[in-house]
């Protein structure tokens, strides 16, 4: 491979690069030039489900409500990868291993799920 190619190849991507930031400094430039604007103190107020703030604006999120959705998160990953793995599994060659891979994987995740279950942190209080 020449110089001349391994460096053209650079200059693509900072081509395609230069595009994209272009293709959004429009966009926003655009967004800037024909949105209207006319604020007002009732517009600049903050807004929270059509209640008008009281208080300050710090408050303490108990960490269970984390955990959930870490919890979600290791599930939805979970989900991913199940749909994949169904459609490898039916090919000729791949039925065994990807089954003992896959219940080795659901296994790391029920280990996980039971060891949050006896912690009692899926209970609701």
């Amino acid at each position: 491979m020449t110089a001349h190619g391994y460096f053209s190849t650079y200059a693509l991507v900072g081509l395609v690069l230069l595009v994209g930031a272009g293709f959004v400094a429009a966009a926003f430039t655009a967004n800037r030039l024909l949105r209207p604007h006319a604020p007002t103190a009732e517009k600049l107020t903050a807004y929270e489900c059509g209640v008008d703030p009281v208080g300050e604006g710090w408050a303490q999120t108990h960490v269970r409500y984390y955990i959930y959705a870490y919890l979600y998160v290791i599930f939805a990953v979970d989900a991913i990868y199940l749909f994949p793995w169904a459609t490898v599994f039916a090919d000729p060659g791949f039925g065994a291993t990807t089954l003992v891979e896959m219940f080795v994987f659901v296994g790391f995740l029920a280990v996980g799920l039971l060891y949050a279950w006896r912690k009692g942190v899926l209970t609701w209080t």
